[in-house]
């Protein structure tokens, strides 16, 4: 297979929405893990995350106001950030109402603060949220799990690869979203979980 069809896959597999959904059924699933606390969780969570922001991407591409569903326009990224920091913030008012695990809400607080960020930042530079995502996924298990989550550390620079071998940024533009997601992970949801 050659690189380009490689870093497809990676991009594809390891995508923004792929790893929030994954990582709020997995931290949910551990939030279970309390006496009287459902393992599901996780589950709402993912829709109002990723299922509900990747719906109106998806819509904006059939409609042709979005080239792609990775959506490699800067100037265009901006509507679906703020739809994304929206639906995550009505779905976080929700399992508040329902009384979701604090580890959950937590989740839910760091990834608010990044898509804050990284809406603010989009409006004059294009960082990687790909590779932002990727470091707080991994930042985000090793609070929950510990050291052995560091076996994921290799999956952070293998996505910024495949968004520069595709040529959807910049060297740059992979590490500030790389540091951004790692920092905003490592910082808020250990605060507030």
């Amino acid at each position: 297979m050659s690189k380009i069809k490689v870093a497809r896959v990676l991009t594809e597999v390891f995508a923004p929405a792929v790893l929030v959904a994954v990582l709020l059924v997995v931290v949910g699933f551990h939030a279970g893990s309390e006496p009287g606390v459902s393992r599901w969780w996780g589950a709402p969570a993912a829709l109002f995350t990723a299922g509900i922001p990747m719906a109106y991407v998806v819509r904006g591409v059939r409609r042709g106001r979005l080239t792609s569903h990775h959506i490699p326009e800067r100037e265009h990224r901006r509507g679906p950030l703020l739809f994304g920091l929206a639906s995550v913030a009505v779905g976080t008012a929700a399992l508040v109402l329902l009384g979701a695990p604090r580890e959950l809400l937590a989740l839910l607080a760091a990834g608010g603060t990044g898509l804050v960020v990284f809406a603010l930042v989009t409006a004059y530079w294009k960082m990687s949220i790909h590779a932002g995502v990727a470091a707080g996924t991994v930042a985000v298990l090793v609070a929950v799990y510990g050291p052995i989550a560091l076996l994921g550390v290799p999956l952070v620079p293998l996505v910024g690869w495949s968004r520069l071998v595709l040529s959807a940024h910049t060297l740059a533009q992979v590490v500030a979203g790389t540091a951004v997601g790692a920092v905003i992970a490592a910082t808020v949801f250990p605060a507030l979980r």
